[in-house]
């Protein structure tokens, strides 16, 4: 959600950053400008009459303390505070009406964020490792796990439906140690307080992060509860200090959780339907920061570089990309997505998006803090995947596989595994 004040004050901002992100409407556009010009003129006329009104009174108090007849200024201000009323009333419907507008629009882009039309428009940041060159024709992970029985996907479609799987041995352990391996990067290098928090979250909670009332569809919901299942850790991590106000000493704050998340992947239909990519439940640690105004920027860079650590450990090739004005996500400002190289189906996959919401989710969340000059401010909101265990995992089988079927373990998971 945006600042209200900001929006009216300067709608050209606004209507520029919706251009760029190919989200204009020239109705959006009308009623903005309507409410600021309508607003404008309504407070200006309440000032104006209460400014006679009081410039009244202290004639009164004069004429009075003077004994005379105060019966023809008194009906000079008859009806000004009913028009004064009347103003409050038509101001509180404008703003109602702009907070049901705003509640829908996306955030405002960082002037960084290079404009572009799809994903193809996105900016090449760096890339890290070398690509493997095999003497065979590589495998995907999903040919690679079902032959050495440690994916399930046929079993997992029997227990639930399509884009579900399941584990077996290995699979399963590798899993886990992934797990491991990135909290325990998190948590004991990278400077993240790990948290264990609910799957299941209420209403408040998706609107403050920005899946509702946008993206309903999106997500499963519990219609007889009022819940609904997170799409990520993002939703509890960020609401952990929802209608709190932090101090600015503690800043930034950065947690980390690992969760099952659930996404029912509307409009994907077609699109890699085989395999770990794209499903419908699957696990990931999330990084979740909280952080003044002035060191956002700063922050997002080092929640990239922290993603990027997994995959070095790794030694999994991987590219940083900026993301354009057409692909950056609706609540964020700016996203860099870390793309990591998969052999088997031959091209860069995403395996975590690194965002900064700026003040955008805290204000839905009114999550402040108070700054040095006493001053309540509003937090900036980051998060990012570190990583996605599912896609992690196919990464690893792909990478290392080997001509014989199987695949090397890499040397930061051998620890984790009995």
């Amino acid at each position: 959600m945006l600042d209200i004040n900001r929006i009216l004050q300067d709608p050209e901002e606004l209507i520029f950053s919706l251009k760029k992100r190919g989200a204009y409407s020239a109705d959006i556009e009308t009623k903005i400008k309507d409410v600021a010009t309508k607003q404008k003129s309504l407070k200006q006329e309440a000032e104006n009459l209460r400014a006679e009104r009081n410039k009244v009174s202290k004639e009164i108090g004069i004429l009075k303390a003077q004994g005379k007849d105060i019966t023809e200024v008194s009906n000079s201000v008859k009806g000004v505070g009913d028009r004064i009323k009347e103003i409050e009333e038509e101001l509180s419907k404008q703003e109602e009406s702009l907070h049901d507008l705003n509640i829908g629009l996306p955030n405002i882009l960082d002037e960084s964020v290079p404009e572009g039309k799809s994903e193809e428009d996105n900016v090449l940041v760096r890339s890290w490792g070398e690509i493997p060159n095999f003497k065979f024709s590589p495998k995907a992970h999903y040919d690679i796990g079902e032959a050495l029985k440690i994916f399930d996907f046929e079993r997992g479609v029997k227990l639930s439906g399509a884009r579900f799987y399941t584990y077996r041995g290995l699979g399963a352990k590798m899993e886990r140690a992934l797990m491991n391996l990135m909290l325990d990067t998190h948590t004991g290098f990278n400077g993240y307080e790990e948290m264990w928090v609910p799957v299941l979250v209420n209403d408040e909670s998706m609107t403050a992060t920005g899946q509702l009332p946008k993206f309903a569809e999106d997500f499963y919901r519990l219609e007889k509860d009022g819940l609904n299942l997170i799409p990520t850790a993002e939703v509890p991590l960020t609401n952990y200090y929802r209608d709190e106000i932090l101090n600015e000493k503690d800043l930034p704050i950065s947690v980390c959780a690992h969760t099952p998340c659930f996404r029912r992947e509307a409009g994907s239909y077609g699109r890699d339907t085989r395999g770990l990519v794209r499903v419908h439940q699957f696990q990931k640690v999330e990084l979740v920061k909280f952080t003044s105004q002035e060191s956002s920027k700063e922050e997002h860079e080092k929640m990239l570089s922290d993603a990027e650590s997994i995959l070095q450990k790794l030694n999994l090739p991987y590219r940083v990309m900026l993301l354009c004005s057409k692909d950056i996500s609706s609540a964020s400002s700016k996203t860099y997505d870390i793309e990591v190289w998969m052999p088997g189906l031959n091209r860069f996959m995403e395996i975590s998006s690194v965002s900064n919401f700026k003040d955008y989710q805290a204000r839905r969340g009114k999550i402040r803090y108070k700054s040095k000059e006493g001053k309540n401010l509003l937090v900036h909101t980051l998060n990012g995947s570190g990583l996605a265990i599912g896609r992690t995992l196919a990464a690893v089988i792909e990478n290392y596989q080997l001509e014989d079927g199987t695949f090397q373990i890499p040397e930061a998971l051998k620890k984790y595994l009995p």
